[in-house]
């Protein structure tokens, strides 16, 4: 009987990650393939035939595919979606325009947002209107309705978004409008802000809905295309989305929400990280995921993390459920410049995939940060992916050369200046979600991951004063393992202002019922188990005075209104230092979030030749600190068995990774195969 593999697939600016594993053994295989950012699915499938071949499978093993994509992030970036229209309530067609009356940048008076997707000309207008308590106040004119179509068509328009006024109260006039356009225009995508964000504050909710709209056409051309390359390769495994609040979910509601991705694969990062830390006993961690174009930091406090609502995705605000995390340009491919003042920067523009930093060999002529770690000797000279991918050091002695003669210092102090400004904007990025929020970073560990964090961890954890350090088996991979154990989930809200008084028990409680029925209807739909089946529920809450509401979640009746009040002091107190007990309090909205039972994956079984005591396998000068390079050991992580402690200085090679270890740090592996640095007090 042949075993059964499932596999994680992350797509990347820069690399494609993917990482299987084989239930009955426990196997791990993983591997690494340059993304094809002009079509993501050939990297996918180019990566997951080499998968198969270098493991010994067959893909009609595998039994789920759970994918990580940024796809719908790109085309937001590149402004490459559908041609998309807007339909919306008479006298409002400015809205997403208008927005809030606020600059982007408090302090550059010429920066702008950038125009909305659906130009005033693809903006249209229909006579009908539901007031602020749902009722009906204008009915929906068809009239208006069908001479809108009649302009969509005349348009030629890929995709239309309807946002109406309160429809988040009462969608029936959307619903209506989004029924007759796909009877008129079947071969057109149909977004409705009832269906994609049915909450309260209709800018965010119409932005969010058009962008969903400009996404739809290509993001199901490549969902489609996917899943039947993959169901031709292995036709009985289930393939799911991952989404930006990290849960998977189905093809057909991917194709359906394509913004739901827009976060997609740091949310499967942030799911690697908190698998990891309970396999170590580790309940709070700063992670800190490198990849070749950006760096993404997240805070996660008894392995949780939170979910933010309000975001900007490539400058177009999106209210949406998605892990909190902040990302900034820098990353291993991020290029050091010269600005204006004659000062180093190092990012946010990068290398990319191609032609990607000089040592690739691809063409790459500016001096990046790969290329820095290169020439101070911390990345083998033998190249990447267990030697599979040369390294070109003349060349990256080249590029960072020309860096050394502008700043009129050697390589090797060009070469250190380029990773400290590197780590300064890392650092900076920490402290947003961390100290910014009265979090102490030295109360927490930090986890490194990412095929670059490793490199730049110790540097961060300086800075940060934080003493610990915890590297996960597979760092570079841990994106594509995130999706390993990531349940498949859904985002149910009911968005209604409730006053917390008397009689909000009767109307909380009855939201939430519609709610359990809806997660019902969905818990069949995916064909989770009941054993498997848990749904957690939250409540949006402020003082009415407010502008921003705080999540509460609820453990009780929704009947118990002290006990929620009770729960809103408490987190008020905790995000802002006061609460007032007398003020009115109200709830906006009830959030349930129903899932799946997470995967369950152990750590796979080491190396016969694995040992507590291992030998170097090279030796070579590596700088770090001091004045001079030092001669250090270079360790195969592979050969490091559980119990095996390690004193820097020492670079760890591995196949998706490279960890250094600073002198004075004491690296011990622990059970799960995960190594704990424990930082020394020698700077050399």
């Amino acid at each position: 009987m042949s075993e059964t593999w499932t596999i994680g697939v992350d797509v990347g600016g820069t690399f494609t990650d993917l990482c299987a594993i084989e239930s009955g053994s426990g196997r791990i295989a993983l591997n690494k393939v340059s993304s094809t950012p002009a079509n993501p699915a050939e990297a996918i499938i180019a990566g997951l035939d080499a998968l198969a071949q270098k493991a010994g499978f067959d893909l009609g093993d595998v039994r789920a595919i759970g994918h990580g994509t940024t796809v719908a992030t790109n085309a937001l970036i590149q402004r490459t979606g559908a041609k998309v229209a807007m339909v919306t309530t008479r006298n409002f067609r400015d809205l997403v325009e208008i927005g809030r009356q606020i600059r982007p940048k408090m302090y550059d008076l010429k920066a702008d947002f950038p125009p909305p997707l659906a130009p005033r000309h693809l903006r249209f207008e229909v006579s009908e209107r539901v007031g602020a308590d749902g009722a009906v106040v204008e009915p929906l004119d068809m009239d208006s309705v069908d001479a809108v179509i009649e302009a969509l068509r005349a348009e030629e328009v890929e995709a239309v978004a309807i946002a109406f006024l309160f429809a988040y109260l009462n969608p029936a006039h959307e619903q209506a409008v989004k029924a007759r356009i796909a009877a008129a225009m079947p071969g057109v995508a149909v977004s409705a802000s009832s269906d994609v964000m049915p909450e309260f504050r209709e800018y965010e909710r119409s932005s969010t809905t058009l962008l969903n709209a400009y996404l739809q056409p290509a993001f199901a051309q490549y969902m489609r295309t996917l899943e039947r390359e993959v169901a031709a390769r292995s036709p009985v495994s289930s393939l799911g989305v991952n989404q930006s609040s990290g849960g998977l979910m189905s093809v057909e509601t991917a194709r359906e929400f394509p913004i739901r991705t827009a976060m997609s694969g740091p949310a499967a990062g942030a799911n690697g990280a908190i698998h990891t830390a309970l396999q170590s006993g580790v309940a709070n961690v700063i992670t800190f995921d490198v990849g070749g174009t950006s760096a993404d930091v997240a805070l996660i406090r008894d392995r949780a993390i939170g979910l933010a609502f309000d975001r900007d995705v490539a400058g177009f605000p999106v209210r949406m459920a998605m892990v909190d995390i902040n990302t900034v340009g820098a990353g291993g491919g991020s290029l050091a410049w010269f600005d204006r003042d004659g000062l180093m920067k190092v990012g946010p523009a990068s290398a990319g995939a191609r032609p990607g930093p000089a040592c690739y060999g691809r063409g790459g002529d500016q001096a990046t940060v790969t290329d820095a770690n290169v020439v101070l000797g911390r990345l083998s000279t033998s190249g990447l992916l267990g030697g599979d991918m040369s390294l070109d050091v003349d060349a990256s002695f080249r590029v960072v050369g020309v860096v050394a003669a502008r700043l009129g210092c050697t390589v090797e102090t060009a070469a250190r200046g380029i990773l400290d400004v590197m780590a300064a904007n890392m650092v900076r990025a920490i402290r947003a979600i961390s100290v910014e929020r009265g979090h102490d970073p030295r109360d927490f560990v930090l986890m490194p991951f990412g095929g670059a964090g490793p490199l730049h961890a110790e540097a961060c954890a300086r800075a940060l004063g934080i003493r610990q350090i915890l590297v996960p088996l597979s760092p570079g991979i841990l994106c594509a393992q995130g999706l390993l154990v990531a349940g498949r989930s859904e985002s149910l809200v009911r968005s209604q202002r409730i006053a917390l008084n008397a009689a909000a028990g009767a109307v909380l409680s009855r939201l939430a019922e519609e709610m359990r029925a809806e997660a019902g209807t969905w818990f069949e739909a995916e064909a989770i188990p009941e054993a498997e089946r848990s749904a957690t529920l939250v409540a949006d809450m402020r003082y009415t005075s407010q502008n921003y509401e705080l999540q509460i979640p609820v453990t009780g009746a929704l009947t118990d209104l002290d006990a929620l009040r009770q729960a809103f002091f408490e987190a008020h107190a905790r995000a802002y230092g006061f609460f007032n007990p007398e003020d009115p309090v109200e709830v906006m909205a009830l959030r349930m979030t129903p899932q799946g039972a997470r995967p369950k994956i152990g750590a796979p079984p080491q190396r016969d030749t694995a040992s507590r005591t291992p030998q170097p396998k090279a030796r070579r000068p590596v700088w770090f600190s001091g004045p001079a390079a030092l001669e250090t050991p270079v360790y195969d992580r592979a050969e490091l068995a559980a119990g095996a402690e390690l004193t820097g200085p020492a670079v760890i090679d591995q196949f998706d990774s490279t960890l250094l270890l600073f002198p004075g740090d004491v690296a011990r592996v622990d059970e799960a195969r995960n190594i704990l640095i424990t930082r020394g007090e020698t700077e050399l």
